[in-house]
């Protein structure tokens, strides 16, 4: 039985994967330098950077190991919103982001071998008008420090959020139904049909 691998530090596409019955799998993760081309749109960016994380990650694993990469970014208009650096610049991200729509692309490789996939998945983000104030308080729970664009949807970043359009698990790092369907192309099936009843 192939080993899964997932090849992300990341505890939120941990969680994701368990929650969606993959339970037995390993985390490595590879050191990937994330350069792209100039000029790429949102999509081909988060899937060039997916290649070349599975890239690194197949040389840590075994020819015979599932490897799933994803990388998640956050765009406004033509501009990329990263991890912040500081608490100014958290605040900059999340006054240019409220009362507007915002796109988070994630994408996502599956690699067993010389075998390979690769595509990406697109949410529009509506976040409501808010506060200094709120924002502030919002930057003062820590949460928005280690995310990109500055808010995570899964916990007080809700707060921001009127609506989206899309997947809402992709916001989190993840499009799992996307995944889904990934890994069957290498037999790895998450609702397999019930076994037949004598």
């Amino acid at each position: 039985m192939p080993q899964i691998v997932l090849a992300s530090g990341s505890p939120r596409r941990r969680e994701l994967l368990e929650r969606i019955g993959v339970t037995d799998f390993i985390v490595r993760v590879p050191d990937v330098e994330e350069s792209v081309p100039e000029g790429l749109t949102p999509e081909k960016t988060v899937a060039c950077i997916s290649r070349e994380k599975a890239e690194a990650a197949a040389r840590l694993c075994g020819p015979e190991d599932i490897i799933i990469t994803a990388d998640t970014m956050v765009f406004l208009e033509h501009r990329r919103l990263g991890k912040p650096h500081s608490e100014a610049e958290a605040l900059e991200m999340l006054t240019a982001l409220q009362g507007r729509r915002h796109t988070v692309c994630t994408g996502v490789t599956v690699r067993q071998g010389d075998r390979s996939f690769t595509e990406s998945e697109t949410t529009d983000v509506y976040f409501r008008p808010a506060s200094q104030g709120e924002l502030l308080a919002y930057i003062a729970t820590g949460e928005p420090m280690d995310k990109a664009g500055s808010y995570g949807v899964q916990g007080k970043g809700a707060l921001l959020v009127e609506r989206l359009d899309g997947d809402f698990f992709n916001v989190m790092g993840l499009p799992v139904l996307r995944l889904s369907r990934m890994l069957q192309r290498f037999g790895v099936c998450l609702l397999p049909p019930p076994a037949d009843r004598a």
